[in-house]
């Protein structure tokens, strides 16, 4: 049965950091795109990082760029989504996602661009504060 698991988050001041993880199972693990995305109280969804586990590209948006880093964990079917720098709009439920198998980055991103995944976590907490 595919299922994502989610562990991590929790509450920070603002500058400090925190790591989410996303363990998969189920899943073509070699050839997936997968990621976060987050949603806050009376904001859009937003797509926070994908990775393509079959070439290792990355999608990351504009506003956690160089502050975030998602990369494969050393646990088989694991997803590390590691924030640095934390800011207090980067408040917000995050959820991993799988978008789609044997996809192209791009194709990764117009998916999860069109909240098109092939299944979702159940959310995990973060808050920064100020």
């Amino acid at each position: 049965q595919e299922q994502l698991q989610q562990s991590g988050g929790g509450s920070v001041q603002a500058g400090g950091s925190l790591r989410l993880s996303c363990t998969a199972s189920g899943y073509p693990w070699s050839s997936y795109c997968m990621g976060w995305y987050r949603q806050a109280p009376g904001k859009e969804r937003e797509g926070v990082a994908y990775l393509n586990t079959g070439d290792s590209s990355t999608i990351i948006t504009d506003s956690v760029k160089g502050r975030f880093t998602i990369s494969q964990g050393n646990a088989k079917n694991t997803l590390n989504l590691q924030m640095n720098d934390l800011k207090p709009e980067d408040t917000a439920m995050y959820y991993c996602a799988a978008v789609c198998t044997d996809c192209t980055k791009e194709w990764c991103a117009k998916r999860a661009q069109a909240d098109a995944f092939d299944a979702r976590g159940p959310g995990t907490l973060v808050t920064v504060s100020s």
